[in-house]
């Protein structure tokens, strides 16, 4: 799954929460027009999404495959960013 297509799915069931949906609109929108969208962004809004609940209908929406996939390809991205902790 596209991180695009991953991000126009909690942008689509994020209208009741202005925040989510005002950065969820800029992620997409950069991610659609091929630039990166930094970690801790996406890293929000998926905190922020399974904190407003939006996870119930985005999974009734497309269905619990793709929501999976959705979560899978946030979070790759996310892992890929992420700086390494030193120990």
């Amino acid at each position: 799954m596209e991180l695009s297509d991953a991000a126009r799915m909690i942008l689509t069931e994020s209208a009741p929460h202005p925040e989510l949906l005002r950065v969820t609109r800029q992620a997409h929108d950069e991610l659609a027009a091929g630039r990166p969208v930094r970690h801790a962004e996406l890293s929000w809004m998926l905190r922020e999404a399974a904190r407003k609940n939006v996870y119930p209908a985005v999974r009734a929406r497309y269905g619990a495959g793709a929501f999976d996939e959705m979560v899978l390809a946030l979070g790759r991205e996310i892992d890929r960013q992420a700086p390494v902790a030193r120990r």
